[in-house]
């Protein structure tokens, strides 16, 4: 895979001329009886010769490996008389609202879900999308279909930094990248320092510098605002501990964007590792052509409030509880 000196190079599906040969026929044609021809399931058994046992093991199988895709088409949920509302007050230019998942409140996959599948509807060619890091964004970039845009560039928004079960920035934006056909640009750096100095001195690297000069001409971007609470990924992956989170959250924090602390205002909360870190600031975040908020889960109306008060959001996803506690929070 050829690199620039930004470390920007083509992400694409696998060579499948060097995969080892697989007989997939029996699941193609149950997929395909089943979804083009739509047939039921036991019309599929007698056409091929098979239990109907094994029809559903081979149309799970196709879904499995992904080739076949179905979702509900995201204007449907761009119609819900709460996104409107949500619209109205709150200045957006769109929303989409999914409703609460009954046997499991915190409704995350129903959310990401359509938010991955309502994405590719906001891009454009040539268009530069900057991307998060977290639990929400890997999530929705695990479930965003295939579908590729033509110069496309999709850009790791802030530095490195372990994560558990591949949230980190590198994957997040790998992902995504791969499934809309895109450029990738990394940030090859630490997201946290362990002093300023260094900070300063890693910044000023050519390659680095490159990669951050492009970060900050992203025009879109997809992010996930995350909480202040002890549980918060910002504390989960190391970058402030439980008593800090909660020292700033007694200082008015109330949401944290690709690392960084805001207020219920969307105004800046400097912490004290602010100047040994590495990536996009807050000042850049705002004023996209457009800016997704995946707001996904229980206790994200607050932190989701915050950003868009501060001007990071033009376009929200989330679930019928959340838009419902922002429309009270808005009055």
């Amino acid at each position: 895979m050829p690199a620039s000196p930004l470390g920007k190079a083509r992400s694409g599906p696998a060579d499948v001329s060097r995969l080892p040969p697989r007989d997939d026929a029996p699941y193609v044609e149950a997929a395909w009886l089943y979804y083009h021809d739509r047939l039921n399931q036991n019309e599929i058994a007698e056409r091929m010769q098979i239990s109907r046992a094994s029809v559903v093991n081979y149309l799970n199988e196709a879904r499995s490996r992904g080739w076949v895709r179905v979702h509900l088409d995201s204007d449907v949920f761009r119609g819900h008389r709460l996104a409107s509302e949500l619209c109205a007050a709150y200045g957006l230019a769109d929303a989409i609202v999914v409703p609460d998942d009954p046997t499991d409140m915190r409704s995350d996959t129903r959310v990401t879900s359509a938010a991955a599948d309502w994405l590719p509807k906001l891009l454009e060619p040539g268009d530069t999308l900057g991307v998060s890091w977290g639990a929400t964004v890997y999530q929705m970039a695990q479930q965003a279909p295939n579908f590729p845009i033509d110069d496309l560039t999709v850009i790791q928004l802030l530095g490195s930094r372990p994560a558990a079960l591949g949230f980190a920035a590198e994957a997040c934006t790998g992902m995504l990248a791969q499934r809309l056909g895109g450029q990738i640009i990394n940030l090859h750096v630490p997201l946290l320092l362990s002093n300023k100095a260094l900070r300063d001195a890693l910044c000023a690297e050519p390659v680095v510098a490159a990669q951050l000069e492009a970060l900050a001409t992203c025009n879109k971007t997809v992010f996930a605002c995350g909480t202040c609470d002890a549980d918060a990924h910002i504390v989960r992956t190391g970058i402030l501990d439980a008593d800090s989170i909660a020292t700033y959250r007694d200082a008015g924090a109330a949401g944290v964007i690709c690392a960084r602390l805001i207020d219920g205002a969307g105004a800046p909360v400097v912490a004290a590792i602010e100047d040994r870190m590495i990536g996009v600031t807050l000042d850049q975040m705002r004023g996209k052509d457009m800016a997704l908020l995946v707001a996904a889960g229980p206790g994200r109306a607050v932190s989701a409030h915050a950003a868009i008060r501060g001007g990071f959001v033009t376009h929200l996803a989330t679930s019928t509880k959340v838009a419902e506690d922002l429309l009270k929070m808005a009055q």
